[in-house]
């Protein structure tokens, strides 16, 4: 793996760099010592998959409120994402930015996002699969998000939003 840091500190794009031989590839997706020797939370205590039907489907942008704050780990394994990190840590020199990526099996690319960051995504193709690994569990009290068109930040989307949950499409403005 070799881990590229964003314009967001903390935040890391994070490239497969598989062996290849006649049978196909092999590639490390996870290494403890590896995220700690970059400063990042080597803590995993939970996965998910997120499954998309369509494309043009947003979901986000979430957070965990403490005590159950948490980075997660994202990578696009079926289908492509516009992947997208905002940094809400007031303290932050990035406060209020955003920085995205395009996720897909092919270019074999992840995205860490560490705490005091939301994070959300929108499909690019129809039947869009993606792994999260996170360093804390879901707790339903703790789920907090920002609106995805929140001038506050002016995320510059590549498509249109053609699918989006209540919930995500009426957080208030941020403040």
């Amino acid at each position: 793996m070799t881990f590229h840091e964003t314009r967001i500190p903390g935040v890391f794009e994070i490239h497969l760099e598989p062996s290849q031989d006649e049978r196909g590839y092999f590639a490390r997706t996870w290494c403890s010592k590896e995220f700690q020797s970059h400063g990042l939370n080597p803590a995993l205590v939970q996965c998910s998959v997120s499954f998309n039907k369509r494309k043009g489907t947003l979901r986000g942008l979430h957070y965990q409120a403490a005590p159950f704050q948490e980075c997660k780990l994202i990578r696009c394994t079926r289908g492509a994402i516009h992947d997208v990190v905002v940094d809400l840590r007031s303290q932050s020199p990035a406060f209020k930015r955003w920085f995205a990526a395009e996720l897909t099996p092919d270019n074999r690319r992840m995205m860490y996002v560490p705490v005091g960051c939301a994070h959300g995504f929108l499909t690019l193709e129809d039947d869009s699969e993606i792994f999260y690994q996170m360093s804390e569990v879901y707790d339903a009290g703790s789920a907090r998000g920002v609106r995805w068109d929140d001038p506050a930040f002016g995320i510059d989307w590549p498509a249109s939003v053609q699918v989006i949950s209540e919930r995500d499409r009426t957080y208030p403005d941020f403040r």
